[in-house]
């Protein structure tokens, strides 16, 4: 079999197939198998019919042919997109131009394919990530987390900071409402913590105990809520010392410097843990931004949104659980759950289409040697082995596919040696920071699971 593609307008192709004797002959005998199981002729047992009887039957050699082109036609595409290592993302129009009474047999397909992004910027990509290295303000504050348990109020006559809880009294109105004013009276509200608005929490600072707030913002339904408040009295938390006789005390080590120790180790594990689960997805999501979403197929991502709805409800029947108890448990309707389903499958369609591109731009095609090692990879996650799933990929004719899968993992694996990852102040992380801390996460695990 032969096979070629051209590129046709609106991101289709064109492929020319031409399918020789030998090839024809074999579908043919296929087909006269296929037949014989299903046909019954008079005399004959179902699959033992000779060849010549069964072709008299049904109508001679051009029907055995015809036969032939109409059970083979899916596998002689599939073969010819193998062949020329094209991606279609949709249904095929067929049309077979020569050879359908004898001969070699020609056809042509047109289908639309997978689009090549132009992407620009990945070199210079720049992902934000938890810093993996906690800093002394940050154990400082986890330290006061412990001494807020016992801390006191005391009234204080001075302009409001953050951290002050004010008493108040509060009257929200709504414009262009009927309805009545909502009142709370002796409200204690702890400044910085934006229970009102975020507004509140800038405008209160530098008044004090005695003094009227007004604010103004958009409510939950677009209507501009008035929100009065009048400010009757400031608390300041006190915190206790902190003393090895207090942690003693009141915690479960014997010293501050133990405390310090040990809250610095329990705080630097969980960022290793959060930068490890970060730091993959904050590149991929980062990558899939410079691609232009218009330019991403609908028929891609709906068919990687009902993949991922048919495995969420392959996981909840596994659990028993139905759709309307998963809805209820996660505060979901159906149409916010599918819309969060199509967003997330969007983005997966960015990434692999971003993927595709790096290994293109970058030359990162899947050698021998890369096919045989996922080849392995694969093999394990499906629970069979190399040569079976070797072999599933030839008879199917997706071995072409496979190797593009595997210049994908190729191409994600340039991306994480050539990020550049920062923290939330924009301070480059180093790859040797990176590497310690993923050393240290593994070791945590090891340690986890003994």
């Amino acid at each position: 079999m032969r096979a070629t593609s051209a590129p046709l307008e609106n991101n289709r192709i064109k492929l020319s197939v031409e399918v020789d004797e030998t090839e024809m002959a074999a579908a043919m005998d296929k087909a006269a198998v296929s037949l014989g199981q299903r046909i019954a002729i008079k005399g004959f047992r179902k699959g033992k019919v000779p060849k010549n009887v069964l072709i008299a039957n049904i109508g001679g050699p051009s029907a055995l042919r015809g036969e032939a082109i109409r059970e083979s036609l899916d596998d002689f595409y599939a073969r010819a997109i193998n062949e020329t290592a094209v991606e279609p993302i949709g249904q095929p129009e067929v049309t077979i131009t020569g050879g359908e009474d004898e001969g070699v047999l020609t056809f042509e397909a047109e289908v639309e394919v997978r689009p090549e992004v132009d992407l620009v910027g990945y070199r210079e990509l720049r992902v934000t990530i938890p810093s993996p290295v906690v800093n002394d303000d940050e154990v400082e504050a986890q330290i006061n987390r412990f001494r807020e348990t016992d801390a006191v109020l005391d009234d204080v006559d001075r302009p409001i900071v953050l951290g002050d809880l004010v008493s108040m009294d509060i009257t929200a109105t709504q414009s262009g409402s009927d309805a009545e004013p909502f009142e709370m009276n002796d409200f204690m509200y702890t400044v910085g913590s934006g229970a009102i608005t975020p507004e509140v929490d800038t405008l209160i600072l530098g008044l004090r105990a005695g003094e009227d707030l007004s604010v103004q913002t958009d409510g939950a339904s677009g209507a501009a809520v008035t929100y009065a408040l009048s400010l009757k009295q400031v608390k300041e938390k006190i915190l206790p010392e902190l003393t090895d006789e207090w942690v003693e005390e009141n915690t479960d080590w014997p010293t501050v410097a133990d405390m310090r120790e040990a809250v610095l180790e329990q705080m630097s594990s969980m960022r290793r843990r959060e930068v490890s689960a970060s730091r993959n997805e904050a590149a991929l999501v980062a990558l899939a931004e410079l691609v232009d979403p218009d330019l991403v197929p609908a028929p891609l991502v709906e068919a990687e949104a009902n993949d991922r709805l048919h495995q969420l409800g392959h996981r909840l029947s596994e659990q028993r659980i139905d759709f309307d108890q998963y809805l209820s448990a996660t505060g979901q309707t159906p149409e916010s759950l599918l819309a969060q389903i199509r967003y997330d499958a969007a983005v997966a369609v960015r990434i692999d289409l971003a993927l595709r591109a790096i290994a293109r731009l970058e030359e990162l095609d899947a050698t021998e040697e890369d096919i045989e090692r996922e080849l392995v990879v694969t093999a394990e996650s499906l629970s069979t082995n190399a040569d079976e799933l070797r072999q599933s990929l030839r008879d199917s004719s997706r071995s072409a596919a496979f190797a593009k899968e595997v210049a994908k993992v190729k191409a994600q694996r340039w991306l994480l040696d050539n990020v550049v990852y920062v923290d939330a102040l924009g301070v480059e992380i180093s790859r040797a920071q990176l590497d310690a801390a993923e050393a240290a996460d593994a070791a945590d695990d090891s340690t986890d699971e003994q």
